[in-house]
């Protein structure tokens, strides 16, 4: 399961990031890292964006970038 299949509520844990070295390294600047849970905050009329939370950091993404990163199944 990706990030992006989340609902608004839900949490989960990073598995694993497939992204190419620069967006891997804007997600690790951001706290998106295996073993970091996540929380998904909200996701945008059109699902295009959504907002998750890490700790007290939230963060926007498109849905694109958020299918490159993998959750551990709970």
């Amino acid at each position: 399961m990706t990030l992006n299949n989340l609902s608004k509520g839900d949490s989960a844990i990073i598995y694993r990031v497939n992204a190419d070295k620069e967006l891997k390294n804007r997600f690790n600047s951001f706290g998106l890292t295996k073993g970091a849970r996540v929380y998904v905050e909200y996701h945008s009329l059109a699902k295009k964006t959504m907002e998750v939370r890490i700790n007290q950091t939230r963060i926007a993404l498109r849905t694109q970038e958020a299918e490159h990163i993998e959750l551990e199944q709970e």
